[in-house]
């Protein structure tokens, strides 16, 4: 599923085309995807200008000059295509602008798109009680050391509630809890301040270095110009059972199931 550096990737590079530009065609080519269509949509973005993309936790965000923003959810298989040579049976929602056109496409149509009244965003049911986002300033040692205080359930799990922080995926939370040292089946409540000290700026970094290559290709996803993320061949433990640490020579990847998810360690170095 895109997490979060592919979501931010795919906004930046639909940005580059979109920001500015009028919406001078918009087509559905089936009623629905994970859910209806809202309903106006064509209507209300047809003649629309894009004044802003930006990206909130998992969603991405085509703001115009109607007071609307498109939202958009990737689901497990979606990507945005600009200017493809073909048409592709999966290109649920298709946008153009006088110069480009932009095909979203869900071969298993998991995603999901709604308009929403730009200046109710942050109500928005899916925005509603978010946590603070892990690139922002919301996030700080003090934050989590608030949240996660007395809690029993493992800092892995934990940290994958939307309500403590927005945005965070399992293959990035499993990165950043390996850099910060820290074992993901550890109760939230027992990591000390000294942990989180360390975490706060692992899961910048882990974040910053997927965007900056462009996310994590593991099977569907593609950046919107086709090319594929390449932040995979950096992953130091997700999906790495049972190869060697790369920072202790004694260590070898581990993986265990938490939350009806995989989780991946090393049980040397991260306690």
């Amino acid at each position: 599923m895109p997490e979060l550096p592919e979501v931010e990737t795919t906004v930046r590079g639909l940005a580059r085309f979109l920001e500015g530009k009028r919406l001078v065609r918009v087509r559905m080519n089936r009623p629905d995807m994970r859910r209806p269509f809202p309903p106006g949509l064509v209507q209300m973005l047809t003649g629309a200008r894009v004044t802003g993309l930006g990206r909130r936790a998992k969603f991405g965000l085509i703001h115009t000059d109607r007071g609307q923003t498109l939202v958009f959810h990737l689901g497990m298989s979606g990507r945005w295509r600009i200017d493809p040579a073909t048409d592709d049976r999966h290109d649920h929602l298709v946008i153009e602008t006088e110069e480009h056109r932009f095909a979203l496409c869900d071969p298993r149509r998991f995603g999901w798109v709604d308009l929403v009244p730009t200046e109710s965003l942050d109500a928005w049911p899916s925005f509603a009680g978010m946590g603070p986002e892990p690139l922002g300033d919301g996030l700080t040692v003090a934050h989590l050391h608030t949240v996660l205080k007395g809690r029993k359930q493992a800092i892995k799990l934990l940290l994958l509630d939307q309500r403590i922080v927005a945005g965070l995926g399992n293959i990035y939370v499993c990165e950043a809890l390996f850099r910060a040292r820290i074992d993901p089946r550890k109760a939230g409540g027992s990591v000390s301040r000294a942990a989180l000290e360390r975490l706060v700026p692992a899961i910048r970094e882990v974040l910053e270095q997927s965007i900056a290559d462009g996310g994590s290709t593991l099977r569907d996803y593609a950046r919107p110009d086709g090319e594929l993320g390449y932040f995979a061949t950096r992953f130091d433990v997700y999906g790495r059972e049972g190869e060697p640490c790369r920072r202790d020579d004694d260590g070898t990847i581990r993986r265990v199931a938490q939350g009806g998810r995989s989780t991946w360690f090393c049980p040397r170095c991260q306690r």
